[in-house]
């Protein structure tokens, strides 16, 4: 099994504002990074922003000032929010800097010495806030069957992509590897969509000037999705023959909207063989969100703003509603209801009441000191068997980027953490001097346990985890080894821990 582990989420345009899909793709790769380095992986995790087109020219000319001035204006905003998410990035990467230009020109020039990029002239419908080409066919009433706005029809010199010579080859690695579209409905729609035939992309324009230009003929630039999706590896070094290259590439995992799957199911993987490059091992496309069952739109106002759902909520409890919420593949609907009955039942009521009944008491029967437990019952035994088994099984549901059913195998044992603690009844232990063994058993397992679980509760609530572990005596890093049962030593310290997460007042209460 490899050591290393490389993901990445897409480059954001600038053209946007940071908002709740953002987010949740950066956020999910965050939480993998996080995870993969628990188990001991070198990780590589990559995100940044795309900073060429026609948009951003548009939107720049509009405000009266360059591209590059209004690129370097909205990528702060991408930075701050990934900070305030607490993201742990390895490399954030921007299509305007010196070495993703080089790279781009070097995987263009590539590609074009073997033939595979020719000279012609294009004429079809563009959509310009899609950037993409349509042909009459494929429009609905003249518009854009994405986005539904108007399109243009552009008659224009370019080069092409001979996208139509991969076809067999694409179809053939899909077919031979059913991981690497998913989730498995999204991978159907790409195979459906090769099967109809590829035809060669325009991968060049001469109606605008910001952008990378073609190697050897500068009145084009490089279409910006060539130039855009060659980032997961320029980011690496690419063209040198750099260590991080080497190590990482391929992409263990490509994360990303399902709106861009056609560019990074098909466009990137042909561009990939076309410059004798391995494929990523995974793309996965995820869904959207909307906001109260109505889809997010600036024309509706209904758009979350990440920053102000930190600002009330806390940056943990906002990263766990988004992992927790809805499986990650499926669409999902976000509501401030929602994210408070999270917050009291699962966060308030279930985590944190644990920790708080449980540090109290061993304050309150032991001075708040660990002490050597006893041969364990059979209660005990059920109970470490399912804190033992949980590691297990966050790995096989992290491995299928399960997010959602990870959150749950944790919750199950929180769960029984709260039951072990009603069946044993410590109060009642307490009462009887001769049962002071039993007690101390008991308060180790429910101690132990909790400790486990903080430590797989970190790539998802960093934050909540260091705290929770602070509580319960830990003071080593947060790693692997500190997995397994029996870290809990006998005459570690105890602190009686504040609520991690007072309740929320809910409407109606």
């Amino acid at each position: 099994m490899s050591t290393n582990y490389y993901v990445t989420t897409p480059i954001y345009y600038v053209n946007d504002v940071p908002h709740l899909g953002h987010a949740y793709t950066t956020l999910a790769a965050d939480v993998l990074a996080r995870y993969m380095k628990l188990k001991g992986k070198e990780v590589f995790f990559l995100t940044g922003t795309d900073e060429h087109g026609q948009k951003v020219e548009k939107a720049a000319n509009a405000a009266g000032e360059t591209p590059l001035e209004l690129a370097d204006r909205v990528v702060k905003r991408y930075q701050a929010l990934w900070e305030k998410l607490d993201i742990s990035y390895t490399d954030f990467i921007r299509t305007t800097q010196e070495r993703h230009k080089k790279g781009v020109a070097e995987i263009f020039s590539r590609v074009m010495a073997k033939g595979d990029i020719y000279l012609g002239e294009y004429e079809d419908w563009y959509c310009t806030p899609c950037e993409t080409f349509w042909t009459e066919t494929q429009l609905i009433d003249f518009k854009c069957p994405d986005c539904n706005r108007p399109t243009e029809k552009l008659k224009e010199e370019s080069y092409f992509f001979r996208m139509s010579k991969y076809q067999e080859q694409l179809m053939a690695h899909i077919e031979a590897n059913p991981d690497f579209i998913q989730p498995k409905s999204r991978r159907n729609e790409i195979l459906a969509f090769v099967r109809e035939g590829l035809r060669d992309l325009s991968v060049s324009r001469t109606s605008f000037t910001w952008g990378i230009p073609v190697p050897g003929n500068e009145r084009h630039v490089i279409y910006v999705w060539f130039d855009a999706l060659a980032n997961y590896i320029t980011a690496l070094g690419y063209p040198e023959e750099s260590a991080d290259f080497a190590q990482f590439w391929p992409a263990d995992a490509h994360l990303i909207g399902k709106d861009i799957l056609r560019f990074h199911a098909v466009y990137w993987p042909t561009f990939l063989m076309a410059a004798g490059l391995p494929l990523p091992k995974k793309v996965f496309a995820h869904g959207w969100w909307t906001v109260e069952g109505q889809k997010m739109s600036k024309s509706l106002q209904n758009v979350v703003e990440p920053n102000l759902l930190i600002d009330k909520y806390g940056v943990d409890a906002v990263r766990y509603f988004l992992m927790r919420e809805v499986p990650f593949g499926l669409d999902g609907d976000f509501s401030h209801a929602a994210m408070v009955h999270r917050i009291n039942s699962d966060l308030a009521n279930d985590l944190g009441n644990l920790l708080n009944r449980s540090t109290a008491m061993i304050n309150k029967y032991f001075k708040g000191v660990v002490q050597e437990p006893e041969t364990p019952t059979e209660t005990d035994s059920a109970f470490r068997a399912k804190t033992e088994a949980l590691p297990v099984a966050l790995e096989s549901c992290l491995e299928d980027l399960a997010f959602s059913k990870a959150l749950q195998a944790l919750w199950d044992v929180i769960s029984a953490g709260n039951k072990y603690i009603d069946e044993t009844a410590p109060w009642t232990l307490a009462k009887d001097p001769e049962l002071k063994g039993r007690l101390a058993t008991v308060m180790y397992h429910i101690l132990e346990s909790q400790r486990v679980v903080f430590h797989l509760l970190s790539p998802f609530m960093p934050d909540t985890a260091r705290k929770g572990l602070a509580y319960l005596g830990w003071a080593e890093p947060i790693t692997e080894a500190g997995i397994a049962w029996g870290g809990l030593k006998p005459g570690t310290q105890i602190t009686k821990a504040e609520p991690l997460f007072p309740r929320i007042e809910e409407k109606g209460e």
